[in-house]
Order: structure tokens, then C-alpha cells, then sequence
């Protein structure tokens, strides 16, 4: 008689478990709903599936957006009007004189209202963008999907973030102008105060002219302060609170590039990936 490899394979079964009845398999049911084996509900799973969708580049850059135009954009107010108020009572006594300069500033700070309420809504909806664009490309909400529109929404804002990076430099670099300027001046206080102490060289020969900056014309009268009377400038609460003030500003100024610069790689990165998610299984967490 030849024995069989089935048959074979069934008398060793019977011999390790020493039974001829067949192994019973219970049915496990189902979970329902989103129930983990312990009967927990699955918040954890869900939080997570949350986090992963948040575009942490976006917000920090949002953040620090905020906090720089803020910065700027108040700071810079203030310090104009206090900077003002300095010309008219030390430097140029013809309210004629510096009727130009009044008129520039009065319109600059128009402009620093606009610049504060455009980018709180640019900050805003670049924000939603990157919600948005991270919730598609990692497949949080369904089938990823792109269309032409979405992915000329998305350039459009890489090539508007490049252009206003572009010009907050500018911005940057005009908001340290009167920084060095108050620096000029408070450095040449802080001289007149070491000679005055060390009996070297009377105060009265060292003076600031403003004119030579050209924010106010030639013709100014005085046009400089000289000694204990530019002493007494650097002293005054005004001029305190506007270099400092300044100061802030092209602080701010600096974060908010900071933040453009952030807004960049992550609208870059969201171009791109919307473009090549057909082609290329990528994940993005701008």
C-alpha cells in the first residue's frame, strides 16, 4: 500500500495533538465604529491624524509675520510723530522749512496702516493655503485631487510672496536710516559728555547738523545743535523713546523678512508638490 503526502500530513497532525477531531476556528466579530480593542474610542488616532495635517512652517511664518508687522508698523508710527516734534522744536523753527518732511511722514504713516491691514489678510490666507494644500497632498480628506486652478492659485501666490520678500528688504534697509541717524547724534552726545569730563575740548565746538542728512532744506534755521543744547536733546524723553522706537521697528522689519522668507520655501514646496503629486508619492508638512 502507498501511503499518500496528504495522508502523510494528516497522521502527523493526529499524532502532535493526539486527536482525530479538527481544529475548530471561532468567528472574532467585527469592531464597530471607531472602537481600538479595548473598547476606547480613538481620539488618539484621530489627534494625530490632525497634527499631521497642520502646516507647521505656515504657522510659524504667520506668527512671526504678525509679530514683525506689528512691530513695525507701531513702533514706526510713533517714533515719526516723536521724530517730528524733535525738528520743529530744535532744528528747524520755520514751520515753512519742513512743511515737505511733514507731508512725507504724515503720508508714510497712511501707508504703514494699509501695510498693517494687508498683511494681517495675506498672512491669513497664506495660512489657509497651507491648511489646505498639506490636507490634499497627505490625503487626509480623501482622494487627492488637483486641477489647473489650484495649481495657478498656488503659483500665484509663490510669485506675490517672492515680490513682497523682494521688497520688505528695501523696507528693511530705508527703516535702519534713522537708526544710524540717531545713533550719529546720541554717539556725539555721549562725546561731549566724555569731554566735559576729561576737560579736553570745550562742548561747545562739537555739533550735529540734520541738514546734511537732507531731510530738511539748507536754508533751516538753525539747522544744528551745538554742545549743551544737543546735550540737552539727547536727554529729552522724545528723543529716548524715538531711537529706541526705531530700533523696534527695523527689528521688526528683520522678522518679517524672516517670516517672507519661511512663506517662500513653504509656497515653493507646495507648488511643487501639487504639481508633481501625479508622478512623485511626496509628502509635505508646509
Amino acid at each position: 500500500m502507498v501511503i499518500t503526502r496528504p495522508e502523510m500530513e494528516i497522521g502527523r497532525y493526529h499524532w502532535m495533538y493526539r486527536s482525530s477531531r479538527p481544529h475548530r476556528y471561532h468567528h472574532v466579530p467585527a469592531l464597530r465604529g471607531n472602537i481600538s480593542p479595548l473598547g476606547i474610542q480613538g481620539c488618539f488616532e484621530c489627534c494625530i491624524k490632525c497634527l499631521g495635517g497642520v502646516p507647521y512652517a505656515s504657522l510659524v511664518a504667520t506668527i512671526l509675520c504678525f509679530s514683525g508687522v506689528a512691530l513695525f508698523c507701531g513702533c514706526g508710527h510713533v517714533a515719526l510723530t516723536g521724530t517730528v516734534s524733535i525738528l520743529e522744536q530744535h532744528f528747524s523753527t520755520t514751520a515753512s522749512d519742513h512743511a515737505l518732511l511733514s507731508e512725507v511722514i504724515q503720508l508714510m504713516q497712511y501707508v504703514i496702516y494699509g501695510i498693517a491691514s494687508f498683511f494681517f489678510l495675506y498672512g491669513i490666507i497664506l495660512l489657509a493655503e497651507g491648511f489646505y494644500t498639506t490636507s490634499a497632498v497627505k490625503e487626509l480628506h480623501g482622494e487627492f485631487k488637483t486641477t489647473a486652478c489650484g495649481r495657478c492659485i498656488s503659483g500665484m501666490f509663490v510669485f506675490l510672496t517672492y515680490v513682497l520678500g523682494v521688497a520688505w528688504l528695501g523696507v528693511f534697509g530705508f527703516s535702519a536710516v534713522p537708526v544710524f541717524m540717531f545713533y550719529n547724534i546720541w554717539s556725539t552726545c555721549e562725546v561731549i559728555k566724555s569731554f566735559q569730563t576729561n576737560m579736553t575740548v570745550p562742548g561747545d565746538q562739537i555739533c550735529v547738523d540734520i541738514r546734511q542728512y537732507g531731510i530738511i532744506p539748507w536754508n533751516a534755521v538753525p539747522g544744528k545743535a551745538c554742545g549743551p543744547i544737543l546735550e540737552n536733546i539727547c536727554n529729552t524723553n522724545e528723543f529716548y523713546m524715538s531711537y529706541h522706537l526705531f530700533i523696534v521697528a527695523c527689528a521688526g522689519a528683520g522678522a518679517t523678512v524672516i517670516a517672507l522668507l519661511i512663506y517662500m520655501m513653504a509656497t515653493t514646496y507646495n507648488y511643487a508638490v501639487l504639481k508633481f503629486k501625479s508622478r512623485e508619492d511626496c509628502c509635505t508638512k508646509f
